[in-house]
């Protein structure tokens, strides 16, 4: 095991930039050792002053940028490096898709084991005013008459950063912050907004409404998830359906971690049934409202749904997962590598999650079909993907 002896805490050093890794930080090497430094670009020459110093890694602090990569940009917004909100406003859009594609691929090979994975397709986004959900935090006044403000958590601490503007905010909530409009509710420090077409949710006030969403409305709640780039879930849901119109339709649907249904709102249709599978009872609620006229059943627990539902194999023509960052559990992956349906639609929030899920359902018999790359968060290091297996 090597160890950084030759080290120290304060160090300063010279060294160019390789890549950016999962979580956005650039790599680089002093004296033949892993370095991480955050705001660097591939290409970057740059000062650094080691920070920390770990058994076979450090960090630094950038210093100074002696010779720049031509994929950086000057960053837009001036809370940049103090917000937390986002980590690659310093890069050009190109490289920043490039850049994720690359932890994409190399996650699944170092993690998952996989060789020869698909080369991801990448689907781009608009690079700001794109977010539709946010969770704001309030800042309390100081002084007399002064008015509450809201902000975002900064970035590696727990102060919270005031805004007044977020070029990545969809217009409306921009707009409302640059009218300082946006008023935490009275019982509460932080809280989420949501908003599209004429839709303007937030926590504490007119929480619940429908939002357009291709041909259609859904009901949600602005206390419970949902996706917060409603363009690129879009370009998902198109994505599935032309999966659907693949799959054995003679045979059920099943929405796993469907939050409010909105897999099942636009696919259960073309199945003879639907199984909507969400732990968050709210969600839940909203998922039964928005599959209205399917033929449909719901369980709360996805390992117990998973324990109790008889031919998995040939019970479904299609399964949607679309599991939090930790992705499945130990016990839902092995399940489903055993005993999962033909067509199987994975959507992660997680490079590293997905790459384990994905290596033990190979091992299972599946095989990675195909691979997309969906930029549901520009100008952060934050990675969503859908893998396609298919036994």
């Amino acid at each position: 095991m090597r160890y950084f002896k030759s080290m120290t805490i304060g160090e300063i050093f010279t060294a160019k930039v390789e890549r950016l890794v999962s979580g956005g930080a650039g790599i680089l090497h002093q004296q033949g050792q892993t370095v991480f430094m955050d705001h660097t670009a591939p290409g970057d020459t740059v000062v650094g002053k080691i920070r920390e110093i770990h058994t076979r890694w450090a960090r630094a602090d950038l210093v100074e940028i002696t010779e720049r990569s031509r994929d950086r940009v000057e960053p837009l917004c001036p809370a940049y490096k103090r917000c937390g909100g986002c980590s690659l406003q310093h890069l050009s859009y190109e490289a920043q898709v490039r850049e994720k594609s690359a932890v994409l691929q190399d996650s699944l090979r170092r993690i998952g084991g996989i060789a020869g994975a698909p080369e991801p397709a990448v689907y781009s986004a608009q690079p700001f005013e794109y977010r539709n959900r946010f969770q704001f935090h309030r800042i309390r006044p100081v002084g007399y008459g002064a008015q509450p403000a809201v902000g975002f958590k900064s970035r590696g601490g727990k102060a919270v950063t005031p805004v007044e503007d977020c070029p990545i905010a969809y217009p409306a909530i921009r707009q409302a912050l640059r009218d300082r409009k946006l008023a935490p509710p009275p019982d509460r420090d932080r809280f989420t907004v949501y908003a599209r077409g004429h839709a303007f949710l937030q926590q504490g006030g007119v929480q619940r409404g429908a939002v357009p969403l291709l041909d259609r409305t859904l009901v949600i709640d602005a206390g419970v998830f949902f996706q917060s780039n409603a363009a690129m879930l879009e370009k998902v849901i198109l994505r599935l359906r032309d999966l659907a119109e693949t799959a054995d339709r003679s045979r059920g649907f099943a929405d796993v971690y469907c939050g409010v249904g909105t897999f099942a709102a636009f696919l259960g249709g073309y199945f003879s049934g639907v199984d909507l599978v969400e732990q968050d009872k709210t969600a839940l609620t909203l998922a039964h409202e928005n599959t209205r006229g399917l033929n449909r059943k719901s369980a709360l627990s996805v390992d117990t749904w998973l324990t109790h539902t008889p031919r998995l194999h040939d019970r479904f023509g299609l399964m949607v997962l679309d599991p939090p960052r930790q992705g499945l559990s130990p016990f839902g992956r092995r399940r489903l590598s055993q005993a999962g349906p033909g067509l199987l639609a994975y959507l992660s929030c997680d490079a590293a999650s997905l790459a384990r899920d994905a290596g033990e359902l190979i091992r299972g018999g599946y095989t990675l079909s195909a691979l997309d790359l969906y930029d549901f968060y520009p100008q952060t290091a934050h990675i969503e993907s859908l893998a396609l297996f298919k036994r």
